[in-house]
């Protein structure tokens, strides 16, 4: 290695390090004070997660109709609506997950779905009916399932983690069914919604 490729290498290194520096100094500004009924262990967390994502399958209940009342691809509304079912089955799952750790199954407000399903309302609000917005409400839904398989792969660790394998299977089934929902979606928008909307 050459000279000056070794002092290249040592600057960035020393960049690096200033820069860590920088933040770790400038942190203060940035600590956070937990709530009062903050999580303290890895079991409230996890049922922290579990009450946030199932207010989000229920929302998601109230606002897949609309979805599949806005498309107007066959195959994306039957797609919604067979997702509908599979959510109902979901929500039933959590419950048992609740009661397999010995929690009541309660909502909490999910921000990150509340937005996703805002996001969704105004792309059907900023689309006119037909392909376009179609693959609209494609991307909508696909940023739904992709939060869903970041939490539901998060409550599976987390589940595995505590020893709570039960729940962790219940939970890996979703996990399935979720990622198969994105894969259906894909398969709409690149074999007919977005060629069409295209055009």
């Amino acid at each position: 290695m050459k000279n000056s490729e070794k002092q290249g290498q040592v600057n960035a290194t020393q960049g690096k390090a200033t820069d860590t520096e920088n933040i770790k100094n400038n942190a203060k500004i940035n600590i956070v004070e937990p709530a009062p009924d903050a999580a303290t262990d890895l079991k409230e967390l996890f049922v922290d997660s579990l009450k946030d994502i199932y207010w989000a399958e229920n929302a998601l209940v109230g606002a897949l109709p609309k979805m599949a009342a806005n498309a107007t691809s066959p195959g994306l509304a039957s797609a919604i609506l067979e997702h509908l079912d599979v959510t109902k089955l979901q929500i039933s799952r959590l419950e048992e997950v609740f009661d397999l750790v010995g929690e009541k199954a309660e909502g909490k407000k999910c921000e990150a779905m509340a937005g996703l399903l805002k996001e969704g309302d105004s792309i059907v609000l900023e689309t006119t009916p037909g392909p376009v917005r179609d693959a609209g409400i494609i991307a909508a839904s696909q940023k739904i399932e992709h939060y869903e398989i970041a939490t539901y792969g998060t409550l599976v660790a987390f589940a595995k983690t505590l020893g709570e394998n039960d729940a962790a299977k219940l939970l890996t089934q979703t996990l399935a069914e979720e990622k198969e929902a994105d894969c259906v979606l894909n398969d709409v928008a690149l074999n007919t919604v977005n060629a069409v909307a295209a055009e």
